[in-house]
């Protein structure tokens, strides 16, 4: 890896906006405590599109060595932010979606946002590390786990709170049998 290439993806434009984005998430939910569920559903009513689109563009070029992988957030840090937003969202936090086989599986805006942010710091920490490799290393897990894991809690949840936020407005025909709360 070339690591004074002006092409080197690990230093692309698209990277340095998603460090950007995820570091603003983080932020947010290391302070969560002092934010109301409506304020919690509205940042990330913002923030959620940002992530994903960022996400959306990440290079998938890049080659990490393996030796440069390291995790930050605890399970401690993840429970706190879980706990809360749980206690915050109350009745709220529980949505369900439709698996392959269209059944009913139970999800959980807690769960979705403290996983969201768990992958938001491992990148954030992992790429401001010095070494080249570890950069390398936090990009291409970032852009693995937005394809199968981060990436679809995004939506799931956005749909979610989309409801949450404006279930006074939305046609009840678009809604079918979906309860919003």
């Amino acid at each position: 890896m070339d690591i004074t290439s002006d092409n080197n993806p690990v230093i692309s434009r698209p990277v340095i906006d998603m460090i950007t984005v995820a570091h603003e998430y983080c932020l947010f939910f290391e302070q969560i405590e002092k934010y109301s569920a409506q304020e919690i559903f509205s940042y990330f009513q913002k923030i959620a599109p940002l992530l994903y689109l960022k996400g959306s563009v990440l290079p998938d070029t890049i080659e990490p060595d393996p030796d440069f992988f390291e995790r930050f957030v605890t399970e401690e840090q993840w429970e706190a932010i879980f706990k809360t937003l749980r206690e915050k969202f109350g009745k709220e936090d529980i949505y369900f979606v439709h698996d392959h086989n269209f059944d009913s599986e139970e999800m959980s805006l807690s769960d979705n946002m403290a996983d969201i942010y768990q992958d938001m710091k491992d990148f954030v920490m992992l790429y401001q590390k010095a070494p080249m490799q570890s950069k390398a290393c936090a990009v291409a897990e970032l852009q693995r786990l937005f394809e199968n894991h981060w990436g679809l809690r995004i939506t799931q949840a956005l749909t979610t709170v989309h409801k949450l936020l404006f279930k006074d407005a939305i046609d009840p025909e678009l809604l079918g049998d979906e309860d919003i709360g």
